[in-house]
């Protein structure tokens, strides 16, 4: 039994690390969801809504390699069930 690229949209689980707050995260997704999503997502469970949690001030990493381009749907890197990211800040922040 075959199945068309449409039965493919299994669910998954990521696991996010913000180390910015020594949290880790874990979201339910597809492929077809983006990085920019999942770092999104992420940055609001751990820190909630703020300043703290634009995520345009974070980057997130897969495999240790940045994602330049977080539009990209999990199903084209092939993310599996259950797969660690990292969602770290863009810029490093002096420490007081």
């Amino acid at each position: 039994m075959s199945t068309s690229p449409t039965e493919t949209k299994r669910d998954l689980t990521v696991r996010v690390w913000v180390p910015d707050v020594w949290e880790v995260v874990s979201l339910e997704a597809t492929p077809t969801t983006t990085f920019s999503d999942i770092k999104t997502r992420a940055l609001q469970q751990a820190v909630g809504t703020g300043q703290r949690a634009d995520a345009t001030q974070f980057l997130v990493k897969y495999r240790g390699a940045l994602i330049t381009d977080e539009t990209q749907p999990l199903g084209a890197f092939q993310v599996p069930d259950r797969a660690p990211m990292i969602v770290i800040p863009a810029h490093r922040r002096p420490v007081l």
